[in-house]
């Protein structure tokens, strides 16, 4: 060993080999066999570049192994004798380096050395490879078939009869393609990909590209060999073996989409393939770029983690994501199959075909496709009402943005763990809400021209932050900037709109702006802070941002507007009027905060003219001032005055806004087990909206607002034990049970009537049982959740238990299914005990970083709201630190626990005081 340290060192010394420039000995970063590696970065070099990819895959799912080797044609920018790249949990057989013509530049077996800690490997090639020329990169590995749902992984189902079936799957983003073969990981790494895949004669398989051929090779083994793919990022490659069945159709411009799923859950993928060809050929219209693929399939995995994936020509679902039974999936259920397809398929152009430079920008990718779930819904699908659910986005990107622990939306992020963490609410949700802003900001064709350029100038290829304001600011320049000057900047006499600086101000600083406004005469008097909610040293008004403020007063008929770039600023209105609202129909990412006469102005307008407000600026207004409460900038009283007008609300979004915030109070102070608070708050909701209850039928009639409505007001009045409530889903369940589970129940109050029925033992017995035999996963999901309602803790933990065994209950639903118990008013401590004991092998299943295991904490620990249980979490979390340090969602969940200490030591009391004086119980 120290004879080949030694000509290491000498063979770097004589080739000047290409090594890390960091500062770290070389001791810091040994390979696994105890010799120095060369490069001690997490991020991979960038002097040697992947060209082409030729894969030959070959899972063998009796063995459940998987071999394969790779051909990658590799450019070299500088000179070196080492080859870098990543690699995860597979073992390398044999290495070689060929030239142009393929010949091998050596005869001897060359080395590979592992540095595990940051998923790399290192070739060494005894000749140097000189810049500018072509060489190929030969590798032959194989690994187990992971057990998890990153890399090439198993997934199973049960048929009808009970067989149980065995598929392979990958799934790559954000850095797992380096555990189903050596590759260059990082998404500025794009190249071209050649696949084949090996596979027996019962089973099809499945890459991102049209399949060109299929060979028989003996041995009862056959070989599809796939077209070559566009160029791409590494995490966007896919492939997968099943046995699945599909139905196709043909856009317009000739693209043919599949959707694949279990041979008997086809009959439920007839809606994903109508939702897919509509949405295709809007985004096609909307980007003014063809779908440079010739198919996309869209595929339901029965073991999957997040909801979907974006894989370029092949995109993988959740089946609750996918697929879609009229008889059994609700509203609800079918607007969130459409979203999620509209999502996937906006990523085929914000994503696959631009692609950001690094992870810290992941929010060009998932924030814009969010967005465009609700810009493409909305033209397609106008019926699903889809803008009444835009608001509750933004309140929750707001919920996260307005603590210490938020992050800006670009940020820092190098490791996998890190990585996985910035697929967030932030990245999601907030891009969202501020890129809308900016579409209000330039008009919606100035905004669609401006992203239009950036995908044109991109395409294949990749962004940063900057460059999509740098497209938005030259469509800007030729299309609105006079416009918008005129509008914005005539009353503070702005000379300017600085596009790029504006934006900074949202997407490299954090949290969201309060304004504040005073009402003098026809003066009105603004300010700017950060609006959080616990205060800490680090101080609010040290926040600036430049923010295109929106208006209406009772005199105007139209929307005014004005930029807000300083501390302050004062406006000047044409006549006197009897209230202003700002943040008009909540285009805007800020939460306003009116004096006095402001607040006053506003709950007298909601009391005796509501529909004078649309109802965006009622909900929105809703929502600022509960905020305002838990930020200690506003009293209880106030709040509760102003939500006094909803018994004459017709629409669904603000009435369910206020609803949700009273049962959000009650379940705060039930678990809290103060019981004359609880008591009082439950009647007077009853009894405050029993007619909205009562007007409620059982049935899936209605416009999808008025489903919306009915599913979530009958849920709350059968959970509060509403008696006419309870008496009716009694009598649907009993029905149900007698039919043997074969008679349909209305759709939208399912889950409402098995949630009553789960609450005696035979009924729970029942439910499982069905748990275990149906065939649809939104059904299933909705048992799962009436099961984990429960108020018997021994039938809780019985299914916390069958979730860690993970056979009738899939790993996948174990996120969901300890955050359903923890919600339970029995199972919130039960659940956070079962997280502490079993927390090593949740991490074996769930990945520092990634969804579930960010779902998990954050289900558990933010039920709790007392000084004590906030020392026991932290406790908890300091006993793991070298693990979890990392982990951003300690903090965001222990400061939500912090939030809710605080909310009912400033609120208790008033609460307490309000239902008995204001409100008189019986």
């Amino acid at each position: 060993m120290h004879l080949l340290l030694v000509i290491l060192f000498f063979l770097e010394a004589r080739f000047c080999v290409q090594t890390s420039d960091s500062n770290s000995p070389a001791g810091d970063n040994l390979a696994t066999n105890g010799l120095p590696f060369p490069w001690s970065k997490v991020r991979l070099p960038n002097y040697i570049v992947p060209v082409h990819y030729h894969l030959l895959i070959h899972p063998n799912l009796t063995t459940l192994r998987f071999n394969g080797s790779v051909k990658i044609e590799i450019d070299v920018k500088n000179n070196t004798n080492w080859v870098v790249l990543h690699s995860k949990n597979l073992k390398i057989f044999t290495a070689t380096v060929l030239d142009e013509h393929e010949a091998h530049l050596s005869d001897k077996v060359l080395s590979v050395l592992e540095y595990p800690s940051h998923e790399q490997i290192a070739i060494f090639s005894p000749k140097i490879l000189t810049s500018g020329e072509k060489y190929f990169l030969h590798l032959e590995f194989g690994a187990p078939l992971s057990d998890g749902f990153y890399g090439f992984y198993k997934s199973t189902y049960k048929t009808k009869a009970g067989e149980t079936r065995v598929l392979a799957s990958t799934h790559f983003e954000p850095t797992s393609a380096r555990m189903a073969l050596p590759c260059f990981d990082e998404p500025i790494f794009k190249a071209n990909y050649t696949v084949r895949i090996r596979r027996g004669p019962s089973h099809i398989a499945l890459s991102n590209m049209p399949l060109e051929q299929t060979v028989e090779i003996g041995n009862g083994l056959f070989e599809d060999q796939f077209e070559v793919s566009v160029k791409m990022s590494s995490y966007l490659l896919a492939f997968i073996v099943c046995d699945f069945r599909s139905v196709s159709g043909m856009t317009a411009t000739g693209i043919n989409i599949s959707i694949y799923a279990v041979p008997e859950k086809w009959h439920q993928t007839h809606y994903a393939l109508e939702a897919a060809l509509r949405l295709m050929e809007f985004y096609e219209q909307y980007f003014n770029i063809l779908y440079p693929l010739p198919k996309l399939d869209l595929i339901a995995i029965p073991d999957f983690q997040s909801g979907a994936m974006e894989n370029w020509g092949l995109t993988t679902y959740m089946e609750t994501s996918l697929l879609y039974d009229p008889d059994i999936s609700s509203a609800s259920d079918k607007l969130w199959v459409t979203m999620v397809i509209g999502h996937e398929l906006a990523h085929q152009w914000f994503g696959n075909l631009v692609t950001m430079e690094w992870w810290n920008d992941i929010w060009l990718n998932e924030g814009f496709a969010r967005y465009m779930e609700f810009v493409s819904l909305e033209a397609v699908y106008p019926e699903l009402k889809v803008e009444d659910h835009f608001l509750d986005t933004c309140f929750g990107a707001i919920g996260r943005d307005s603590l210490n622990s938020s992050r800006p939306i670009s940020s820092l992020a190098e490791n996998p763990t890190q990585i996985k963490e910035m697929f967030d609410t932030v990245s999601y949700d907030k891009g969202a809400c501020i890129l809308h802003m900016l579409r209000n900001f330039l008009t919606s064709e100035g905004f669609q021209t401006g992203i239009i350029r950036y995908l044109r100038r991109f395409r294949y290829s990749n962004a940063r932050n900057e460059d999509l304001w740098d497209s938005l600011i030259k469509v800007c320049h030729f299309i609105c900037c006079l416009f918008l000057s005129y509008i914005y900047n005539s009353a503070s006499k702005q000379k300017h709109i600085d596009l790029k600086k504006m934006m900074y101000t949202w997407t490299i600083q954090k949290g969201i702006p309060l304004i504040t406004v005073k009402r003098q005469g026809r003066k009105l008097y603004i300010g700017q802070e950060r609006f959080l909610k616990i205060v800490l040293p680090d101080d609010p008004s040290c926040y600036l941002w430049h923010i295109p403020l929106t208006y209406k007063t009772s005199h105007s008929d139209h929307e005014m507007k004005h930029i807000l770039t300083t501390k302050s600023d004062v406006l000047t209105l044409d006549e006197e009027v009897d209230w202003v609202k700002l943040n008009s129909d909540m285009n805007g990412y800020y939460i306003v905060h009116y004096d006095e006469e402001g607040w006053n102005a506003l709950t007298e307008l909601l009391r005796v003219n509501h529909t004078a407000l649309s109802f965006k600026d009622r909900a929105s207004l809703i929502h600022n001032t509960f905020q305002l409460v838990t930020a200690g900038r506003l009293s209880l009283n106030r709040a509760l005055d102003l939500i006094g007008y909803l018994k004459s609300e017709t629409h669904n979004v603000p009435l369910l806004q206020g609803l949700g915030y009273l049962q959000s109070f009650y379940k705060l102070i039930d678990k809290r087990n103060i019981a004359d608070v609880t008591h009082n708050l439950k009647t007077y909701i009853l009894q405050y909206f029993r007619d909205v209850i009562d007007k409620q039928s059982w049935s899936d009639d209605g416009m999808v607002s008025d489903r919306r409505l009915r599913e979530e007001v009958l849920s709350l009045a059968c959970d509060f034990d509403y008696p006419p409530c309870l008496e009716k889903a009694k009598q649907l369940y009993n029905s149900w049970v007698e039919s043997n589970g074969t008679i349909s129940l209305p759709t939208d109050v399912s889950e409402t009537v098995y949630m009553v029925g789960a609450q005696d033992d035979s009924g729970w017995a029942f439910l499982l049982e069905k748990y275990g035999v149906s065939m649809c996963e939104t059904e299933k999901s909705k048992f799962l959740s009436a099961l984990a309602s429960s108020k018997d803790s021994e039938k809780l933990s019985r299914l916390l238990q069958l979730g860690m065994d993970g056979t009738l209950i899939k790993t996948q639903n174990v996120p969901s299914l300890i955050y359903m118990v923890a919600r339970n008013p029995v199972g919130h401590f039960l659940a956070w005990d079962f997280v502490k004991k079993h927390w090593n092998e949740l991490v074996e299943k769930f990945p520092l970083g990634s969804f579930g295991i960010r779902n998990i904490i954050v289900g558990t620990v933010t039920q709790f709201s007392s000084t004590e249980e906030l020392r026991e979490v932290e406790d908890f979390f300091k006993s793991i630190t070298e693990q979890v340090s990392q982990l951003r969602v300690i903090q965001v969940a222990t400061e939500n626990v912090e939030k809710n200490i605080m909310w009912l030591s400033r609120n208790l009391e008033t609460m307490r005081t309000w239902l008995l004086n204001v409100w008189k119980p019986e």
